[in-house]
């Protein structure tokens, strides 16, 4: 396993510098055009497949990549999208769902989460993905339909609202797939898809 802190004297010692102009404006500035929400799954990386730079995605992980329905209690999630959307202008939301999701596979095979309660209890939020599968085990096509629940509660959420009336705020879906590299982008309206070039 990687050392960590050899990782971040690598950081200082080459990758810092070189990029220290960037380092110097953002340590003043904070714009990110993207609001990024994924899964806390480690082998996805926003800024790695996306070939983004420091400060252009504001992110979110959450196990699933789970977005709960708007409601008046706060939550990081909640507090997370409002930040972005109405203090920070981002432009555009993506929701990122994976393949060989952990959240999604239990989910689909009907997994005794009970020694897991507060997991069992966070994936209630995908409650709606899965009464959209109409096959059980079929963990691609509830990867993708979670997407699509995750983007309708994004919809609940008063700022996200606002911003979509006001301002054109775009709302997409995404599907990374480890082991190839590909996304595939979701439609909200249908059960039609397609690759990224």
């Amino acid at each position: 396993m990687q050392d960590l802190a050899e990782g971040v004297a690598r950081f200082q010692r080459d990758i810092f510098p070189a990029k220290a102009d960037l380092f110097a404006h953002l340590a003043t500035h904070h714009a990110p055009h993207t609001l990024f929400i994924t899964c806390s799954d480690a082998r996805v990386v926003p800024e790695l497949i996306t070939s983004a730079q420091p400060g252009e995605l504001f992110v979110i992980r959450s196990a699933g990549n789970l977005v709960p329905a708007y409601h008046s209690a706060a939550d990081a999630v909640t507090a997370s999208i409002e930040y972005a959307v109405s203090a920070l202008g981002v432009s555009e939301i993506i929701v990122c769902g994976h393949s060989a999701c952990g959240a999604m596979t239990a989910l689909a095979h009907g997994d005794d989460l009970s020694g897991a309660p507060a997991v069992a209890a966070w994936l209630r939020h995908a409650d709606a993905s899965v009464a959209r599968t109409a096959t059980s085990g079929d963990v691609p096509n509830l990867v993708r339909e979670n997407v699509r629940a995750q983007l309708a509660n994004l919809a609940t959420h008063p700022s996200v609202a606002r911003a979509l009336s006001e301002h054109g705020l775009a709302l997409r879906g995404w599907v990374y797939d480890i082991g190839s590299g590909d996304i595939e982008i979701v439609s909200t309206t249908d059960s039609g898809s397609t690759t990224a070039a």
